[in-house]
């Protein structure tokens, strides 16, 4: 299928992956009938916006990209949203494409679809033989479903429909709040600030959080509100709710209570061995992680190339360990300060990584990007801006 001259909707077009896979189709593929569902125009969990989305864009083709979507402690807080907002967006997008009769409908699944313990690495034929990991599986369902319909309808109906399986993300402009980013992004954040902190650079520390939006917490039953002005003594305490402290003041087993912070004699002055980071479970588990660049490419060549139901995983085909990529980072941004690891929080899947001969075989994709050069360019990337 060639893309220049399509009309494509890409749904969560606004998004960290939606920017580099409309990147991708433009400079690479010279598309020029781009159409961007996201909020707040378009709410795709409400059938009526999802109507005047097609009314208004007439596509040929629809990637869905859109989701709410988070790192464990989200999915722990929210598992009834995820699975309802990823349900709904998927189910009508999908019905009222068919009713529309576009010519192709692009889904993103999740390697969270996965049952819990898949042989490693993850065959698309494994997809069924068990339940996910429970704090993934509301959402890992709820865009496995989407998996269902498209064989469905493609069977009765005869709508092309595709389903893609990717694996972790990571890149520059990825999530990094701290409410909802996945573990490379809150990883690199933490150490940054963690670094901030060593140097006495309040007012850094101030911005990251005004920027991130995520500086309004309740601890303890008091609610603080990160500002301009405020005090240290409040941005120690939301640090410190984050798992950011001084290491003398570290109290791992009272993470909600806030620290009174020690004074710096020479704030301006670094002096690494005073910061401490928290790091959640044990470091055992295994991830592999897909730069976005390389998705956009993985997404963009099946939507040209491939036409049928059955899914496919799109990665790297590597693993790493947290605790071996939390050395990583370390050594990149050169933290000297110290970490704890958090065993009372869940490590999530034991391991993850796909086998990707599929894509290679099917629509000729093979990951480019080596894991070190870019999560180089992610940290480079959120410690300039």
């Amino acid at each position: 299928m060639e893309l220049a001259h399509k009309r494509i909707v890409v749904t969560g077009g606004k998004g960290f992956l939606g920017s580099h896979l409309i990147a991708n189709l433009k400079e690479k593929r010279g598309c020029t009938k781009i159409f961007i569902a996201d909020l707040p125009e378009y709410d795709l969990r409400d059938i009526k916006r999802i109507r005047n989305m097609y009314k208004d864009s007439d596509p040929d083709i629809v990637i869905h990209l859109a989701g709410n979507v988070g790192g464990i402690g989200y999915n722990q807080e929210n598992p009834a949203t995820l699975f309802y907002e990823n349900a709904m967006m998927g189910i009508q997008l999908i019905h009222e494409g068919y009713r529309r009769g576009i010519e192709k409908f692009v889904a993103l699944g999740t390697i969270c679809a996965y049952p819990k313990f898949t042989p490693v690495p993850f065959k698309e034929e494994d997809l069924w033989n068990g339940y996910p990991e429970e704090t993934n599986a509301p959402y890992g369902l709820a865009k496995k479903m989407m998996l269902v319909q498209s064989q469905a309808y493609r069977q009765q109906y005869g709508f092309n429909s595709i389903f893609l399986l990717p694996v972790n993300l990571y890149g520059p402009g990825d999530n990094f709040s701290f409410k909802s980013s996945h573990v490379i992004p809150a990883l690199i954040r933490k150490f940054h600030l963690a670094n901030l902190l060593s140097k006495g650079a309040f007012a850094s520390i101030i911005n990251d959080f005004l920027r991130n939006k995520d500086g309004i917490i309740e601890i303890g039953g008091k609610k603080f509100n990160i500002k301009p002005d405020s005090s240290q003594d409040e941005v120690l305490a939301i640090l410190n709710h984050y798992g950011i402290s001084y290491s003398s003041d570290y109290q791992p087993d009272q993470p909600e209570k806030p620290q009174k912070p020690e004074k710096l004699e020479k704030p301006d002055q670094p002096d690494k061995h005073r910061a401490a980071v928290e790091i959640w479970g044990t470091g055992s588990a295994t991830r592999e992680f897909f730069y976005v660049e390389d998705t956009a490419e993985a997404i963009a060549l099946a939507t040209e190339r491939y036409n049928k139901s059955e899914p496919v995983n799109i990665g790297a085909g590597f693993e790493i360990s947290i605790k071996d990529l939390v050395s990583l980072i370390i050594k990149s941004m050169n933290f000297q300060g110290q970490i704890f690891w958090n065993t009372t929080k869940p490590d999530g899947q034991p391991r993850r990584m796909l086998n990707t001969t599929k894509a290679e075989r099917e629509f000729k994709f093979k990951a480019m990007t080596p894991f070190d050069i870019g999560l180089k360019k992610t940290i480079d990337w959120y410690v300039k801006h």
